[in-house]
């Protein structure tokens, strides 16, 4: 892999497994120094081990348990990668949670509330912390990852759907605060990944998810999903230089040829390509609905 993150500093979030796991190994084959974070010490640790054996010299890959959506572990987090580190460029929020599944009068409300907190509340917490450090450097890079919640309703998932929508409307606001202390904030729509998130909406059965719903995650699930390698170049790309100036866009992984958005910069800057906008009768070349 090219070395296109060269001595770059990041912090990755949820990396123990799965498409964080993916996301890191990359961010270290592509030269960045990085510190991961999971819940779980023990799947952190093995998670660890296995991303040592992909730096070179001198390379650091360090290692934290966090929960994001706790403040001060959230401020050790970012506090251990500065002095590690000396500097930070890239934040990749990648941690989230899809449970619970159900109707939503029937969830439990505490465990509906917490997976706002993990993957809104997290992202908020985490981009806070970073962002005096992005703009006492006059740049930096967030990266989010969101997914199909946030295009479209997925029913008996109303808490997953909710975040992941309310976090791209964050991160397209935190593009336009930042965009003038060079700082590029973007999410990612990493397509029908095969991991634990499709695993446990399998498990939940279609009484909690629904059958059509469910009935597609099998097959998915048969047939192999996206890649997860797809993501996790995507963020790379926008970690690094190549991205620079692009900022407050969606961009998916699998179906936007995100390796030529830098030569359409201008169009990015100027357009609502790539973000989530309220479609009106006009725009699915409907005759009502005009204002006169």
């Amino acid at each position: 892999m090219p070395r296109v993150l060269e001595n770059r500093c990041a912090i990755v979030t949820g990396a123990s497994q799965g498409l964080g796991f993916e996301i890191a190994r990359q961010y270290i084959e592509a030269g960045a120094h990085i510190l991961v974070c999971a819940r779980s010490a023990d799947s952190l640790d093995a998670a660890h081990r296995r991303l040592l054996g992909f730096a070179g010299p001198g390379q650091s890959v360090l290692a934290q348990v966090a929960d994001i959506s706790n403040a001060q572990d959230v401020g050790a987090l970012v506090g251990r990668a500065l002095q590690e580190f000396g500097r930070l460029e890239v934040l990749v929020n990648n941690a989230g949670v899809a449970t619970p599944a159900g109707a939503v009068e029937d969830v439990d409300w505490h465990v509906w509330l917490r997976a706002l907190e993990i993957n809104l509340l997290g992202a908020v917490l985490l981009s806070r912390a970073v962002l005096p450090h992005f703009k006492r450097a006059g740049h930096g890079k967030i990266i989010q990852l969101s997914g199909g919640g946030a295009t479209s309703p997925l029913p008996m998932l109303s808490a997953y759907a909710t975040s992941k929508a309310a976090v791209v409307r964050f991160m397209e606001t935190l593009a336009e605060e930042t965009r003038s202390h060079r700082i590029d904030v973007n999410c990612i729509a990493p397509g029908a990944l095969n991991t634990r998130l499709l695993d446990q909406f399998i498990a939940a059965g279609p009484e909690q998810i629904g059958a059509e719903f469910h009935a597609r995650a099998v097959r998915q699930k048969e047939q192999g999903g996206a890649p997860l390698g797809q993501g996790a170049a995507l963020a790379v790309f926008l970690g690094s230089a190549a991205s620079d100036g692009i900022t407050g866009k969606l961009i998916s992984a699998v179906w936007d040829p995100w390796t030529q958005l830098p030569e359409h910069r201008e169009d990015l800057r100027r357009t609502d390509v790539y973000t989530l906008r309220r479609i009106v009768p006009q725009d699915r070349d409907l005759s009502w609905g005009h204002s006169d």
